[in-house]
């Protein structure tokens, strides 16, 4: 049963370790669909949930960026939805980024 659990761990980390390297290798793709896609939302949605589009948004570029390990997510936060999410995209981005530091 140990030995199961050993491979198990192994496979987990070398995922890990290659999601990580996808993230690193394609973060500016992945920000641009995150951007597309709230954008979209906003759309669709005619503004009501703009403030919550623009909050998540920014926790996902904050996700890639430390996935990516370059620290840009804070700084892409809110771009594609204009107005209330802009607000909080960058508000968010840069109080999120500090504890983990």
């Amino acid at each position: 049963m140990s030995d199961f659990l050993d491979k198990a761990r192994d496979l987990a980390s070398d995922l890990t370790a290659k999601a990580k390297d996808a993230v690193s290798d394609h973060s500016d793709q992945i920000d641009d669909g995150i951007d597309k896609a709230a954008e979209f939302v906003d759309e669709k949605t005619k503004g009501k949930y703009s403030d919550k589009i623009g909050t998540v948004q920014s926790k996902a570029h904050e996700v890639v960026g430390k996935l990516a390990g370059d620290g840009k997510g804070d700084t892409a936060g809110g771009e594609g939805t204009g107005g209330a999410p802009g607000e909080g995209g960058t508000g968010g981005g840069a109080a999120g980024d500090d504890p983990a530091t």
